[in-house]
């Protein structure tokens, strides 16, 4: 992988949990609130947290956010999902989002798991 990749994934990561301690800092009650909201929703239920990662992985590259993008990745990879798993959930998101998921899968979602893959 080449390295001006590795540092924008690592990057971005770290740009959004600056961003997001800037945010708490200035917004505590907001924060505060969506932080448990989403600890709730990705909470072990009837669905894995695995199967929520990947499927908030899929809504990521529907909707072309790429910050979440890496951040879901990271996700997946960090609850144990595999490559192939990560490529499907991908390819789901590709059938719905069409060619700008698919492109955001062949570049950044696979840069992420040959970079963070590493780490894990």
């Amino acid at each position: 992988m080449n390295n001006g990749i590795q540092t924008s994934v690592e990057a971005a990561l770290l740009h959004y949990k600056e961003g997001i301690g800037t945010f708490t800092k200035k917004m505590p009650t907001i924060a505060e609130r969506f932080h448990a909201f989403t600890e709730a929703c990705f909470a072990e239920g009837a669905l894995t947290k695995k199967e929520k990662q990947l499927i908030a992985l899929g809504i990521s590259l529907a909707t072309q956010d790429e910050y979440c993008t890496i951040y879901h990745t990271k996700g997946c990879l960090d609850e144990g999902a595999s490559e192939q798993e990560i490529l499907e959930a991908c390819a789901v998101a590709a059938a719905f989002g069409g060619g700008a998921a698919m492109s955001q899968t062949v570049t950044l979602v696979q840069e992420c798991v040959r970079e963070l893959r590493t780490t894990h």
